[in-house]
């Protein structure tokens, strides 16, 4: 297995007039979308692949109820999913409010069998990415 990665400059934003630095970018191989995903899962096992998008939509929606109770989500070796929230500060406790509450988004925390799976990867160098041109709509 070997991931893609292309060389970037990068400035530091902590230090905006130092010259910029090299840095490893990973790029993607394209896309794995969850018809393909179902199809190579039923293909290893007895299940149809109806089954496998049932069971895999039934996980969603259980996460999705699960998360918004407020509760973590461990999916074994896969690894688990929490909700955790960003907020503006307050100067003291008694002054913070759900009001400062900016945004919550889902944390993912890689299991065992993915953690073992990144300390084995190879790394293979390729052109950079040309920059996509913004167009304007009129």
């Amino acid at each position: 297995m070997s991931v893609n990665y292309s060389v970037v400059s990068r400035k530091n934003p902590m230090s905006p007039e130092a010259p910029k630095k090299f840095y490893a970018q990973a790029q993607a191989a394209g896309t794995l979308d969850f018809e393909t995903i179902c199809q190579t899962i039923a293909d290893r096992g007895t299940c149809i692949k109806g089954d496998v998008m049932a069971a895999i939509d039934g996980l969603i929606y259980s996460m999705k109820q699960g998360l918004s109770q407020g509760r973590i989500i461990r999916l074994g070796e896969f690894g688990s999913f929490q909700i955790a929230v960003g907020s503006y500060p307050a100067v003291n406790e008694k002054d913070f409010h759900m009001g400062l509450i900016k945004k919550a988004r889902i944390v993912f925390r890689p299991g065992k069998l993915l953690t073992d799976m990144v300390k084995v990867l190879g790394f293979s160098q390729v052109a950079k990415l040309p920059v996509k041109e913004k167009v304007e709509k009129v």
